[in-house]
């Protein structure tokens, strides 16, 4: 008896097309996080090289990763609009990497953040930034992120939810 082919996905740039597929996915991953569709469209047009896709062989898009340079010990505000990327950006911040649950457990969130490490070393930055959400910090403390406890942070991490941290991640 013959087995199928396992699928495989790859990670792409983003691109305007993209965003409705994006829509989707944040829907189906954090309906309890929604964001407006314009918060996907303009960090991809702030920051085009921090917004990919997961793809599968068939095209479908499986998860998205945005991500951009922002200011150590500081986050946007969940659902808004950036306006800008920061000109004395001095941290790279992955603002969300989302995959359906069929695309998980497959290497493909390990190797986009192996990626955005890379991006943002290339770039000079020290560090990574994220926030964990929903009982996600064990999966980032294996990528290397540790918690940092910031007390100007303790209103804007409660409004994403109670076991919200911000984490970072040396570059060397």
């Amino acid at each position: 008896m013959m087995r199928n082919a396992e699928k495989t996905s790859r990670w792409r740039e983003m691109r305007v097309a993209d965003l409705s597929a994006v829509a989707r996915v944040a829907a189906v991953v954090h309906p309890l996080y929604p964001e407006a569709d314009a918060v996907f469209a303009e960090r991809l047009r702030l920051y085009p090289a921090g917004s990919r896709v997961l793809v599968d062989d068939a095209g479908d898009i499986e998860g998205y990763v945005a991500s951009h340079p922002w200011m150590q010990k500081s986050i946007p505000t969940l659902d808004s609009l950036l306006g800008a990327v920061p000109r004395d950006a001095d941290t790279y911040y992955i603002h969300d990497i989302a995959l359906m649950p069929a695309a998980r457990g497959h290497g493909a969130a390990q190797s986009c953040v192996a990626a955005l490490a890379a991006h943002a070393a290339a770039a000079g930055f020290a560090t990574i930034s994220i926030v964990a959400i929903a009982g996600t910090q064990a999966f980032w403390e294996k990528q290397g992120f540790r918690v940092v406890d910031v007390p100007a942070l303790t209103a804007k991490l409660a409004s994403y939810d109670s076991s919200a941290r911000y984490m970072q991640r040396l570059l060397a």
